[in-house]
């Protein structure tokens, strides 16, 4: 396994910003690129590689499945893209079926990698990808809710006026509309929420708290109805992802994983707080969550449960 190589999967808006962001950086020698529409991966690898003279060396090209041997990670952003007032549940039955054909094609030549499942709902896919694999899960993961919570973290940095990236907080649950912010340990560089807002005039946050929630949940239906498509936010928190992975960093960040015993939860792939490092997963954190929020992820389960019978 070279983790110095990454396949995509899909060169849709999804993939081929996923590989803008990974060209621009210097954290792999080579990239391969497959779409069902070989031109069109072609095409985006030409597009890259005429943009390396301004970043790094790389080796970008197109391929088919056996060019997938020996990468360290393959990312699956395969799949249909959510229509305007299409929720993320209604596009499942059309990407399951996308996301086990596309795995089955991947274990002939590649059952090594680290697995990184960013098609929709993500939740529900990465446990059809971990299923269909037969990989350790640790090594199957989702986007999660890597970029809900980037959203509202520039949400709460808009409204307190400070950079968001000192804002430490999480949205877990699933990558939808069961997804809860926790606002139990949410802190501002080490300071509570709730005592940063009393320092600051004029914050009124409690009654704000839901409306940022909704703002969160609603960002991607306002983008695709806007623009027709998200693939930017994706982009980079999928960037993140990758880097947590290659450099072996063990950050922590909320992302779909294997749900086995934690919160009293069983065999689901829920989005949570995770160590990610060159294994992948290196552990699951139950970190403590007040009452209702252990309600709202019981609910969440249920609702992904409901999805995936």
């Amino acid at each position: 396994m070279d983790i110095k190589k990454i396949g995509i999967i899909g060169c849709g808006f999804v993939g081929s910003s996923i590989a803008f962001d990974l060209a621009s950086g210097e954290l792999f020698s080579e990239m391969v690129l497959l779409d069902i529409n070989q031109k069109r991966a072609e095409g985006e690898a030409m597009d890259l590689s005429h943009a390396l003279p301004f970043s790094s060396p790389m080796r970008i090209y197109h391929g088919d499945y056996k060019d997938l041997a020996g990468c360290g990670i393959i990312i699956i952003a395969a799949g249909a893209n959510q229509k305007p007032g299409e929720t993320r549940p209604q596009l499942l039955g059309r990407n399951k079926r996308i996301i086990i054909d596309v795995v089955n094609q991947i274990l002939p030549y590649n059952r090594s990698c680290i697995l990184i499942v960013v098609s929709n709902p993500v939740d529900v896919l990465a446990q059809v990808a971990y299923k269909a694999s037969g990989f350790p899960p640790g090594r199957v993961i989702g986007s999660g809710t890597v970029l809900d919570t980037a959203r509202l973290k520039y949400l709460l940095g808009e409204y307190l006026a400070v950079d968001s990236r000192n804002i430490h907080a999480f949205i877990i649950g699933e990558h939808g509309d069961e997804e809860f912010a926790v606002w139990s340990s949410a802190n501002i560089s080490g300071i509570d929420l709730d005592d940063f807002c009393a320092l600051k005039k004029n914050c009124n946050l409690e009654a704000l708290k839901q409306d940022i929630h909704e703002q969160v949940v609603k960002s991607a239906y306002r983008i695709i109805e806007n623009k027709g498509a998200t693939y930017y936010g994706i982009a980079k928190a999928v960037g993140r992802i990758v880097e947590c992975i290659v450099k072996d960093q063990n950050s922590i960040l909320p992302i779909s994983v294997l749900v086995d015993g934690h919160y009293g939860l069983h065999d689901i792939y829920m989005s949570l707080p995770a160590v990610l490092g060159r294994n992948g997963v290196e552990e699951i954190l139950d970190f403590a969550l007040n009452e209702a929020e252990q309600v709202r992820l019981k609910n969440a389960a249920q609702h992904l449960r409901e999805l995936s019978q």
